[in-house]
């Protein structure tokens, strides 16, 4: 059937109110905000939006893993929203994590996921499939081990997503509360995360993020040991760039050990032995 003008606005208007929704809306809030259950019906028998579950109303190109938890009644959580917001994160484990209430029934989530069902530390809204950043960093820290946790934490905080005093202001459990207390927002990666993890046992200064010579280098240990770590995007000019610093910091009288990604992630006793030969032999205090 042909639409008339009139029905072609509602129509449209209804398409607008679930793009400004995220592509997936609500229809409890489309009748809200006076959009009729004849119009959304109209909408979906011409194909332009798909029913989800009798709650929810979607686009065709609506985000996949938000039309999958709007199918499962779930929220996305852990480290799938943390990689949705862009975090660092340890690894590539494929399944998702979501979160469901922990009185839900039984979650028909995609086969493999994650179903986490501790209580939100921040209410979760009905119309939101996301959780909030807090959520999402608490469940981090049950689900994943210390150190890719705390890389996670860190990640958020330097990006600026939490407050960390906000946070501590949460009833954090344990584990989460120990991190949050000993996080920094100064690691630009996770790598950076591990490093100061690893070396906390050392008896010497090491501040991450210091400028010298024009350029941050990412860790001075005691007064002229420097740490670089180099992420996937340390090659072409950003690797000139590196080099020629590392040059003009070495004329400076400092000692430079520059390691990549492989070496923290697959072989870390390595890098930790160049480290402590180098503290051994004074180049921390800047002689041979």
């Amino acid at each position: 059937m042909r639409r008339t003008d009139a029905s072609a606005r509602r129509a449209a208007a209804v398409l607008a109110a679930v793009v400004a929704a995220g592509g997936i809306a609500r229809r409890a809030r489309l009748v809200e905000a006076g959009h009729s259950q004849r119009t959304i019906a109209a909408v979906i028998a011409a194909g332009e939006l798909v029913a989800v579950r009798r709650l929810w109303v979607a686009l065709r190109t609506a985000d996949p893993l938000r039309l999958a938890a709007a199918r499962a009644g779930v929220t996305l959580s852990c480290v799938t929203q943390a990689r949705r917001l862009e975090l660092w994160v340890d690894g590539a484990d494929p399944a998702p994590h979501v979160a469901a209430s922990p009185n839900a029934g039984r979650v028909s989530a995609a086969p493999g996921a994650r179903v986490h069902r501790a209580r939100p530390l921040v209410p979760r809204h009905p119309d939101s499939l996301e959780d909030p950043i807090e959520n999402v960093l608490a469940l981090v820290c049950a689900c994943q081990p210390y150190e890719s946790a705390f890389a996670v934490v860190e990640s958020a905080l330097n990006k600026r997503l939490v407050d960390k005093d906000s946070l501590l202001g949460l009833p954090l459990p344990g584990v989460a509360r120990r991190i949050v207390t000993e996080a920094s927002p100064f690691s630009d990666s996770g790598l950076e995360t591990f490093v100061t993890v690893r070396l906390r046992w050392m008896d010497v200064r090491i501040v991450p993020q210091v400028w010298i010579a024009g350029h941050r280098v990412d860790f001075l240990i005691g007064e002229r040991l420097i740490l670089q770590v180099d992420g996937g995007h340390h090659v072409g000019r950003q690797r000139a760039d590196d080099n020629a610093h590392d040059a003009q910091l070495r004329l400076m009288g400092y000692h430079v050990i520059r390691v990549g990604y492989i070496q923290i992630v697959e072989d870390w006793p390595a890098v930790q032995l160049s480290i402590m030969r180098a503290v051994a032999a004074g180049l921390h205090r800047g002689r041979p």
